[in-house]
């Protein structure tokens, strides 16, 4: 038995007690959904944010992330999973009644667009900081281009309780403090960015997309094609997760350290103080024109494009890395799954079930400081999986040494059985059990996974992604439709609606600068230090 092994036996044993059970049930989850509007046709909704949708700035569960046609549910931290996936139901019955014809794109990779200027940024009102909104927006659209920013994705926001911190410091003989607390989340962190390879492969659903996409890019991957224009890779898994996708060649330099608090802000923060030669051709404020936030390697933290982050609540006007500073790590934001096609609501519920146990398994392994070398051993391997994932040739790199998927796959799946029951005891259910066998066996066969699914589909009626996409759209609209109201009903979403537009106004009530001044101070307010 190795080390590592002798290790997760421990925790493992020592989470059995009747106490850590307990504090089990309490693990919170919440999700941020996105999703295109588009029209009946398959192509890019032109119109602004719904109004029955209310004000993207300040609704608590609508929203919209960089275009004004790129919706965001929010649903708040649950300690129940199935009250998640009613809360989404929720939001996506009102939305689907509120958009008139149009309905909601089911793919991660966009619908048609001919030409990137017919993706509309985000307005959010007025004020100031509607206005910095914007602005950041013009600027991502300036430095990588709007298709970039129309893909969609879901996040996954997780969170241990507080009794369980308390009871894990205990067991490690360490005081409980949010200092622990947060080096506790990062070896976590650490582990996820090891293994988290094996989440496209599960979960990617983008191994084709609309060669309208590369329309004026250059790429060098073999595609292949299928329908009248649609392009795909025969084993891809995510190709949103490439290169293609939600990356960034200017942040490939920046080496962010996982290892510690402390560095994993000081890093982020020089990479936003750190002018960019390939930005600096695009205003940011000079004479009044506003193509960016700043000439920064990254204009706000927001812009680091990573598959998972530590979060911590910002209050108003707050930097996050300011609140990760003043209150250390609340959650943790996993960013690396696509918009599950064979869901209406982007996501099932066996998807929730295993992420608790792949995230609580990372927080049992040992997990050591990550070096460079590490970190590009990580890329690598991701980089594989989201191009070549179900190649049964294919080969990733642990520690150096070269593994096969299933190979690795298969010493992983013992340690998310072990969890996996952990879960089950403390919520007296098998359903963690079973998600962790349901997703064994897409390891065993790369046709059951979603992109496995999702291409034999696009191969067997020589079908476009776009038509794909747009019969998924026609039959979700109608099963949204026909969701049962749970906990928000639609008179409810229309109260909420008419509240977020009155908070806007107040918003935009209250400024008192103008906006080159309130960009200054925003930027040039002192960061947080450590106990301020």
């Amino acid at each position: 038995m190795t080390a590592d092994n002798t290790c997760f036996d421990a925790r493992v044993k020592a989470l059995k007690s009747p106490e850590f059970l307990a504090s089990l049930k309490d693990i919170k989850r919440g999700v941020e959904r996105e999703a295109l509007r588009i029209n009946p046709n398959g192509t890019l909704a032109q119109t602004p944010h719904p109004k029955p949708l209310g004000s993207a700035l300040t609704h608590e569960s609508i929203t919209t992330d960089f275009s004004e046609s790129l919706l965001e549910f929010i649903t708040p931290p649950e300690a129940s999973s199935a009250k998640t996936v009613a809360q989404l139901q929720d939001i996506h019955r009102f939305v689907a009644d509120n958009i008139e014809e149009e309905q909601i794109w089911p793919l991660s990779m966009p619908c048609f667009i001919d030409d990137e200027t017919e993706i509309p940024i985000a307005y959010f009102g007025e004020s100031n900081v509607g206005k910095m909104k914007r602005v950041y927006r013009i600027g991502l659209k300036n430095r990588y281009g709007s298709m970039m920013q129309a893909i969609a994705g879901v996040h996954f926001n997780f969170s241990l309780p507080e009794s369980f911190w308390a009871l894990w410091a205990k067991q490690n003989g360490t005081t409980h403090s949010q200092d622990q607390t947060s080096a506790e989340y990062f070896g976590l962190i650490r582990n996820y960015r090891r293994l988290c390879w094996l989440i496209p492969y599960l979960y990617g659903a983008s191994p084709a997309l609309c060669s309208s996409f590369l329309k004026g890019k250059e790429y060098s991957l073999p595609f292949k094609k299928v329908g009248k224009g649609t392009l795909y890779m025969p084993y891809a898994t995510s190709l949103r997760m490439s290169d293609l996708g939600y990356t960034s060649a200017e942040q490939s330099s920046l080496k962010i350290c996982y290892n510690e608090l402390d560095n994993y802000v000081r890093l982020l923060r020089e990479a936003m103080s750190t002018p960019s030669t390939r930005f600096e051709r695009f205003a940011s404020g000079e004479g009044g024109n506003y193509q960016q936030l700043n000439h920064n390697i990254i204009q706000i933290e927001n812009e680091l494009y990573s598959p998972i982050r530590p979060k911590q609540p910002t209050e108003s006007m707050e930097k996050p890395t300011d609140a990760l500073v003043r209150r250390g790590i609340s959650y943790i934001e996993v960013r690396a799954l696509d918009v599950n096609p064979f869901s209406a609501i982007g996501i099932s519920d066996s998807q929730f079930d295993f992420l608790d146990v792949f995230l609580l398994s990372c927080l049992l392994m040992p997990s050591d400081a990550l070096d460079e070398q590490q970190l590009n051993e990580a890329k690598e391997n991701m980089d594989r999986v989201v191009l070549e994932g179900r190649n049964p040739e294919l080969m990733l790199t642990e520690n150096g040494n070269p593994v096969s998927l299933p190979q690795w796959s298969e010493k992983l799946f013992a340690y998310f059985g072990q969890a996996a029951t952990l879960l089950d005891e403390a919520n007296n259910t098998k359903q963690y059990t079973r998600a962790v066998s349901d997703e064994y066996a897409k390891i065993q066969n790369p046709a059951l996974t979603p992109s496995g699914k999702m291409l034999q589909s696009l191969l067997d009626g020589d079908k476009d992604n776009s038509i794909f996409g747009l019969e998924l759209a026609q039959k979700y609209s109608n099963e949204m439709k026909g969701f049962d109201y749970t906990f928000t009903d639609s008179a409810e979403f229309v109260k909420q609606g008419e509240s977020s537009f009155d908070a806007q106004r107040e918003i935009e009530a209250s400024d008192e600068k103008d906006f080159d001044t309130f960009i200054t101070d925003y930027f040039a307010e002192p960061q947080a230090k450590k106990n301020a």
